[in-house]
């Protein structure tokens, strides 16, 4: 059996791009996750430090973006996903990043990863 947690749509700005005027603005991006976890652990006791905390995780993905600029999205999902995995002990995710307004006839574009240790 395979558990996920997941957070959707979580909006962020952050300095992304490859074009000069990218580098001198914001733009928002959408993250969706879907993290592997046992989810019967903490539900025996209902024990939430067994648990995978989501808020934590969309704050330090918020930071991350923060705190980081990259010129493609490939590059910002590679690092972001190792190092949540790193940090929150993740052993399998996906990650689909969105960069809505980057091509004008599209809704978003963006990339799609999964990674497991």
């Amino acid at each position: 059996m395979k558990d996920t947690v997941f957070i959707e749509g979580l909006k962020v700005e952050a300095v992304i791009g490859v074009y000069d005027w990218e580098k001198e603005i914001k733009q928002t991006l959408f993250f969706d996750l879907e993290i592997e976890h046992d989810n019967r652990v903490p539900a025996v006791n209902d024990d939430l430090s067994k648990t995978l905390d989501y808020e934590a995780i969309s704050n330090f993905i918020t930071a991350f973006c923060t705190n980081n600029v990259f010129e493609l999205i490939e590059t910002l999902a590679e690092r972001l996903c190792a190092e949540l995995m790193q940090v929150f002990g993740i052993n399998a995710m996906s990650m689909a990043l969105r960069k809505p307004g980057a091509v004008p006839t599209a809704s978003a574009v963006g990339v799609k990863i999964y990674r497991q240790k």
